[in-house]
């Protein structure tokens, strides 16, 4: 196992369990570092904190004591938990660290690292890079908000294969000397402000894939992105753009139907196997990080034509009488929900609501013309139903959960309809992850 190298804490407070902080505490242990975890939610019984205290590290449930943060010096929390908390604001009073598990990879001396970052298309991209190192037989990991605890594959990780890894901007808010070899950031949208505070601060997070880079490193970024592209100018790596609208000197464009890496043909674009213009800034930015590690175009184009797309990212699900069901569950934000109307041509019944943020949905208003059914549940269900009343929208139905809601999508439909899950917002009012919501509506759609 490969230890941390140089990690000047010596007493740290992991605040929130679930998979990273579990894996984080028993790291620290084993780099004995004397470790005391917190989590409000956890109870004694939990299995994980069962399993931490049998090694012997010092677990607290049930309260945030503000006595735990006596004599630490340094944080590592979860994500997802805010700034707000009252652990972290005395922390930030005493000028104690706050950092995220991703900030070990610093500290494990990864000789390649690939980061993706952005508000879409994090973990088709990241999938699509790790499947092209592996059809070049490239030794690689992947990692991060993927769903693989990043520090806890880096541990076990030998020194010739290289991580690439899907980091949220929860996980870079919390980084300090964190540095992948090659960054990629994909585009920026609105996403996450209940969290950030505003928009600046969300940028701010995310600009730390590349902040820490250096002259030998490489940054490939959105070229069509306004946002991208001004966040991208205090960069000190190699710049790489990909873009599908301009045909660049260098970097990844597709140009006359067909995508190119600098001035090297790559593939016609109608032999991808990934539907959707979305994916085809994805597909894009995986060129570049491929072409960049030296991967042969045969490898990259294997790849393309076969892969089609990761779970509950507009995975198709079956045709039921000549109707296409297909899940977008993990769209959890507004642009998300736009790129998917966007795929498709037909006529499509929409599911669609979630967790309330206080956003509206007027952006969705342009992209709402093959729409020809709402079918609306969770805390936004009213808020969409104006959305679909402006768009004169002729059928629109409320329910309450997602076999009703599958049940109502097929009543509206006719054959050659497109039934899309695509929810524009969070899950975690009716369900845990998007993963399940995806799933419920899978088994919903298998059960007719």
């Amino acid at each position: 196992m490969r230890e941390l190298n140089n990690f000047p804490y010596k007493n740290v407070l992991v605040l929130g369990l679930a998979k990273s902080g579990t894996a984080v505490s028993k790291i620290l242990a084993r780099n004995n570092r004397n470790v005391v975890v917190n989590d409000l939610k956890a109870t004694i019984h939990d299995e994980n904190v069962i399993e931490l205290k049998n090694l012997g590290i010092d677990v607290v449930v049930g309260d945030h004591p503000l006595t735990l943060i006596d004599g630490i010096d340094v944080i590592v929390k979860n994500p997802g938990i805010p700034y707000e908390n009252i652990l972290l604001q005395q922390a930030l009073l005493r000028d104690i660290p706050i950092i995220t598990e991703i900030e070990l990879l610093h500290y494990f001396d990864i000789n390649s690292l690939v980061g993706i970052t952005g508000s879409n298309g994090k973990t088709t991209t990241t999938t699509l890079i790790y499947e092209m190192y592996k059809q070049a037989k490239i030794p690689v990991e992947i990692a991060g908000n993927i769903g693989h605890v990043a520090s806890e594959v880096a541990e076990s990780m030998s020194d010739d294969r290289t991580m690439v890894v899907e980091l949220s901007s929860f996980q870079l808010e919390g980084t300090r000397k964190f540095k992948p070899n090659v960054s990629v950031l994909l585009n920026i949208f609105e996403a996450h402000l209940d969290f950030h505070n505003n928009l600046e601060n969300y940028q701010n997070a995310k600009a730390k894939i590349f902040e820490n880079q250096t002259e030998e490193d490489f940054l490939v970024y959105n070229a069509d992105d306004e946002r991208t592209v001004k966040m991208i100018q205090s960069a000190k790596s190699k710049t790489v753009p990909f873009s599908r609208k301009k045909k660049l000197d260098h970097g990844a464009i597709l140009h006359n139907g067909e995508i190119y890496f600098r001035n090297e043909k790559i593939i016609n674009y109608k032999e991808v196997a990934l539907v959707g213009t979305h994916n085809l800034e994805n597909i894009l930015a995986a060129t570049a990080v491929a072409k960049i590690a030296g991967i042969p175009s045969s490898a990259i184009r294997a790849v393309l034509t076969t892969f089609i797309g990761v779970s509950h990212r507009l995975q198709f699900v079956k045709n039921v009488d000549d109707r296409l069901f297909y899940n977008d569950s993990k769209a959890t934000n507004i642009l998300a929900t736009t790129k998917a109307l966007q795929s498709f041509d037909q006529p499509i019944i929409l599911l669609a609501g979630g967790l309330d943020r206080g956003n509206d949905f007027d952006s969705l208003l342009p992209f709402m013309e093959n729409v020809k059914a709402l079918v609306l549940f969770g805390e936004t269900a009213k808020k969409l139903e104006q959305l679909g009343l402006s768009a004169s929208i002729p059928a629109i139905s409320l329910v309450a959960n997602m076999q009703e809601a599958v049940n109502k999508a097929y009543q509206f439909s006719e054959s050659g309809d497109v039934i899309l899950l695509s929810p524009a917002c969070a899950s975690w009012d009716q369900y845990k992850t998007f993963e399940e919501r995806g799933n419920m509506f899978m088994e919903s759609v298998h059960r007719l």
